[in-house]
């Protein structure tokens, strides 16, 4: 037993040792190419304010071929999110990876945050949503392929098949990032598009044709776009990340405790005095039990929220154009993360509107809730002078 707990552990070194390898000579690559200082195991860029961190996420070995999949972290103040950026390569060499995968990164990501920088190039997109208005300039001017032959002819631009849709998924934010990721390999396809690393189901639909279209019988197909989107005005949301999180934490350490309409009534002033925001209050007691639902209940869910009005009419918009929606989210990932009591789960979700809804389905047609699609979630609020952020 000691002899393979040895084993064990030095297997565990030398993987440990690879990754810190191949992440020295990635950070080295990116540092020749982009300038910046290496710092604590990041690439500091001060021109810009940016932070790239770098972290191996998998490492496999065919053969003589080494595999990878790289993470590239780039954070900066102005972004309400960092951009996440996963690049799969390989090679016959940890240089080859580090190579591959710093070339790979450059072209994709990082040549829109460039342009951003320089203001070169710029594309117009006007946003209209709820009498509100938005201006942003769109950088997305490269695009990834690999396993595509040269003969193929120039790629066509991946943001192109969703130009009209892109204005209804941006909101009052100063950053959007949209990433589109298109692979196939034999009848195995992959087709997904984020916003602000949010999966948008309803976009991905527009590159299913195009996708199904490839002839990927021989060899693995692969084409990715980023599009960076910069506002001309400065960000005027009222509230901060912060304090949505922290409300969010306190939404959820109280509704897992409540057994009655007095207890409910301290926590929605519990909420308020967080916030200091009535609306935003109201957002975070109507989104915990209803994303709750969403993540455990295995429904899908579209992309729409939809607002009801005084005289019960609907207006949609998009989740990403709600920037409370995502901040909540991740903090029920997390909470989910630390695998709580599923009677503190139960008790939560039992008091979304999707989770009575569903309920009542499988009462009247005996559907279970993996079968059934929901096209998004509807939600009042009632306080004066509301405004989505």
């Amino acid at each position: 037993m000691a002899l393979f707990k040895k084993k064990n552990q030095e297997n565990e070194q030398a993987e440990t040792e690879k990754k810190t390898d191949l992440k020295e000579l990635i950070l080295e690559g990116l540092h020749e190419k982009l300038g910046g200082h290496i710092y604590d195991g990041c690439l500091i860029i001060p021109r810009g304010g940016f932070t790239i961190d770098v972290n191996i996420s998998r490492r496999d070995q065919r053969d003589e071929v080494r595999m990878a999949q790289i993470m590239f972290v780039i954070k900066n103040d102005e972004f309400d999110e960092p951009i996440i950026d996963p690049v799969d390569c390989q090679g016959r060499s940890e240089e080859e990876l580090a190579n591959l995968a710093v070339q790979i990164f450059y072209g994709g990501v990082w040549h829109p945050i460039e342009q951003s920088q320089e203001r070169k190039n710029p594309l117009p997109v006007s946003v209209d949503y709820l009498h509100q208005h938005y201006d942003f300039d769109m950088y997305a001017q490269s695009i990834v392929r690999i396993g595509i032959k040269e003969n193929a002819g120039p790629p066509r631009s991946l943001v192109s098949y969703i130009k009209s849709e892109i204005p209804k998924y941006l909101g009052s934010k100063k950053y959007y990032w949209i990433r589109i990721y298109l692979a196939k390999q034999g009848d195995r396809k992959i087709v997904d598009v984020r916003v602000n690393g949010s999966i948008c189901y309803e976009l991905a639909k527009y590159y299913q044709a195009y996708v199904d279209s490839w002839d990927a019988s021989k060899v693995f197909l692969c084409e990715k776009q980023y599009a960076l989107f910069v506002q001309h005005e400065d960000d005027k949301c009222p509230f901060t990340k912060e304090t949505v999180t922290t409300a969010a934490k306190t939404a959820i350490d109280m509704m897992v405790k409540i057994q009655n309409r007095e207890q409910y009534n301290e926590m929605a002033k519990r909420l308020d005095e967080i916030t200091e925001n009535p609306s935003l209050a109201a957002e975070i007691r109507i989104f915990v039990p209803e994303i709750f639902a969403k993540l455990t209940l295995g429904y899908s869910e579209g992309d729409s929220l939809f607002l009801i009005t005084d005289d019960n009419s609907r207006i949609e918009f998009r989740k990403t154009q709600l920037r409370s929606y995502f901040y909540i989210q991740q903090v029920i990932l997390e909470y989910l993360s630390t695998n709580p009591p599923k009677e503190d789960v139960v008790r939560i979700v039992s008091n979304s509107v999707a989770f009575r809804e569903l309920k009542k389905a499988k009462e009247e047609s005996g559907h279970e809730p993996k079968d059934l699609h929901v096209p998004g979630t509807s939600y009042r609020i009632l306080t004066d002078d509301y405004k989505v952020w």
